[in-house]
């Protein structure tokens, strides 16, 4: 039996939002580069409004909307699931869930060490 592991997972709250964000917006993505202020959150763009590059990963999808991150940051993340919450507040400046009242945010755990040989991690 082989088990099936996502790199990115979001919690009911944050499928909830994401519905609501693609209601008003369209179709979404995310992305998340780390490093201070905006950047340590996943950020929500209309698809095609954030160019993606080599030096992006693809972690998979979360309520149809592909989620990336910069490749530095996550060979920092790479053992961890992110899994992408909801919390009180405003989000980063270009996010489209700013208005909402509501923000993204990751968490995470560590892969076990067989989702890590399923991953080859």
């Amino acid at each position: 039996m082989t088990i099936e592991v996502s790199k990115v997972v979001a919690t009911d709250a944050a499928l909830e939002l994401i519905e609501l964000v693609k209601a008003k917006h369209g179709p979404v993505m995310f992305h998340q580069s780390g490093g201070c202020c905006d950047g340590s959150s996943p950020m929500c763009y209309a698809q095609g409004e954030f160019l993606i590059g080599d030096s992006d990963v693809w972690l998979g999808d979360i309520g149809d909307a592909p989620f990336y991150m910069s490749k530095a940051q996550y060979d920092y993340w790479k053992n961890t699931q992110l899994i992408i919450d909801v919390v009180p507040g405003r989000g980063g400046m270009f996010s489209l869930e700013g208005p909402e009242g509501r923000r993204f945010l990751t968490r995470s755990r560590m892969f076990t060490e067989e989702e890590r040989g399923v991953l080859g991690l």
